[in-house]
């Protein structure tokens, strides 16, 4: 007797549809598993037949062979459990399940027969409805997540007997709601607590980091220990716009392929995301990789912020990697089986010290580095990098005057309006409302950011001067339109360019 069972798997970050087909026929008692499954699969036999005999379940008896199609894509994770699990039941001729031809099926088994929470249900999701499936049965605690994509019911459930009561019309089950828009509109932008009113002084870093957020700059500040730069920085995503339902799906659905949303209420992110890995971290755990590929931190920040604390500290060879992903907004990982790409569009900000004591150039304290370790420390640091790095800020020590003074600073909220209106203008002249200057073309950038004479005379003698490669004179044009949209100027006037320019600072003539 042969049965059929829709599921799907992840692969990357995107869902696959897979078709589990149980084929029963008389023989030895064996259980059969085919289609390029893992570890995890060939042992859910033992985990499935147990799951139904200790729900009073029947499943066949002799010569059992599951495959899993297309048998050219590697199956992995429990995920595949349950379809296993009613494929078996309805191979059986006790049982007699209707077909399952507009279901997609997933979750994984405990030994009792409970359904518990998977990864990735949220690209399942989106693949079931690409299919044309009608429904989704999955893991109680990951019907709201799923529940996210419109277009078809999902319906959670906690164990295989419910399951199968379910699908044999005996009980009910009420599809989880859709409530993507209101649980977006709920979370708005959150601040966690931190706003840049608590920020004292550094008037001029506040200005360069919502020049950054306004036109989705990369930024490094530049600056000796307890000056800031990570407090700034922590607060960045507090003046980012919220994001929109299109976004928050495909951020949501990056860290519920790395499991990160597993247990938690709401399984959504609505909020900016804020990564700060530490500076041991591998090229893979930054990029992404393995044998299947899975995101790394610059997709796990994709829509928000990342941020590497102390970048000379990370190896050089790790911040390589980086040069990919802030050219084209995605990573690309081959392996022999194939290639996979990540989305990874994201604010890379950075912090570093001036030199390994931290003290270079300040003015109240001597620095204790010798000029080679200087120069040591600062070349972990390679040009190409600092070149895609638009703004490059100085962010010195707060006097006592500054830290004493009672009145608050401009609020992220304020900022924000001006992030947002700029913002605004960006997606009206580019033509999509997600996109902003650091995203421009070089024909985009030839349409929107011609110069008066007199700037044109300006940014060559910057050039001429500070020895700025190619790619620095175009992310220089994207800074200064930015500042114009800032100060709701149509044309990019001089002194947005001499804004611009200020922060190229730590171009690698100077830097070294």
């Amino acid at each position: 007797m042969l049965a059929k069972v829709f599921s799907a798997t992840v692969h990357g970050v995107d869902g696959l549809e897979v078709e589990i087909e149980v084929n029963s026929a008389s023989g030895l008692p064996a259980i059969v598993i085919v289609g390029l499954p893992d570890t995890a699969v060939r042992e859910s036999r033992d985990r499935v037949t147990t799951a139904i005999a200790n729900s009073l379940l029947h499943w066949p008896r002799g010569r059992t062979t599951i495959n899993l199609a297309p048998a050219d894509v590697r199956k992995e994770g429990p995920a595949f459990d349950l379809p296993i699990a009613l494929g078996l039941v309805g191979a059986c001729e006790e049982t007699a399940l209707p077909a399952l031809g507009d279901f997609c099926i997933a979750g994984e088994l405990a030994l009792d027969g409970a359904v518990r929470p998977m990864r990735g249900a949220l690209s399942i999701a989106l693949a079931a409805r690409k299919q044309g499936r009608k429904a989704l049965i999955l893991p109680a605690a990951n019907a709201a997540e799923a529940a996210l994509v419109d277009g078809i019911d999902v319906y959670g459930v906690r164990c295989l007997s419910e399951t199968v009561q379910f699908l044999m019309g005996e009980i009910a089950i009420a599809p989880a709601p859709h409530n993507a828009l209101t649980l977006l509109q709920q979370a708005g932008v959150t601040t966690g607590g931190d706003d840049f009113a608590d920020v004292r002084g550094q008037h001029h870093a506040k200005r360069a980091i919502e020049v950054a957020v306004s036109g989705g700059h990369n930024l490094l500040m530049l600056g000796p220990p307890g000056s800031g730069k990570s407090m700034l920085a922590k607060r960045i995503p507090t003046l980012m716009p919220a994001m929109s339902l299109a976004e928050a799906i495909e951020t949501t659905k990056i860290h519920s392929t790395c499991g990160l949303l597993v247990g938690k209420q709401p399984a959504f992110v609505a909020a900016r995301p804020f990564r700060s890995p530490h500076h041991t971290i591998s090229d893979a755990g930054l990029l992404g990789g393995s044998t299947n590929p899975t995101p790394g931190e610059v997709s796990l920040a994709h829509n928000g912020v990342l941020f590497l604390d102390e970048l000379p500290e990370f190896r050089r060879a790790t911040l390589e990697v980086l040069r990919q992903p802030l050219e084209d907004g995605a990573v690309t990982i081959s392996r022999a089986a194939g290639s996979m790409t990540f989305p990874a569009d994201f604010v890379l900000v950075a912090a570093l010290n001036p030199c390994p004591c931290g003290f270079y150039g300040d003015r109240k304290r001597q620095c204790r580095c010798s000029i080679q370790q200087i120069q040591r420390y600062r070349q972990r640091i390679s040009g190409p990098l600092l070149d895609r790095i638009d703004l490059h800020l100085e962010v010195p020590a707060v006097t006592y005057n500054e830290m004493s003074r009672g009145e608050p600073g401009e609020s992220s909220a304020i900022i924000r309006a001006r992030v947002e209106n700029a913002r605004q203008r960006q997606g009206a002249r580019l033509g999509n409302s997600t996109r902003c200057n650091a995203r421009m073309r070089s024909r985009e950038i030839r349409q929107h950011c011609a110069l008066t004479p007199s700037g044109a005379a300006l940014l060559q003698s910057a050039v001429q001067t500070l020895h700025l490669s190619a790619r620095a004179y175009d992310r220089i044009l994207k800074v200064a339109r930015t500042i114009a949209d800032l100060g709701e100027s149509l044309q990019i006037q001089p002194q947005h360019l001499q804004e611009a320019i200020s922060y190229r600072t730590l171009d690698r003539a100077v830097w070294q």
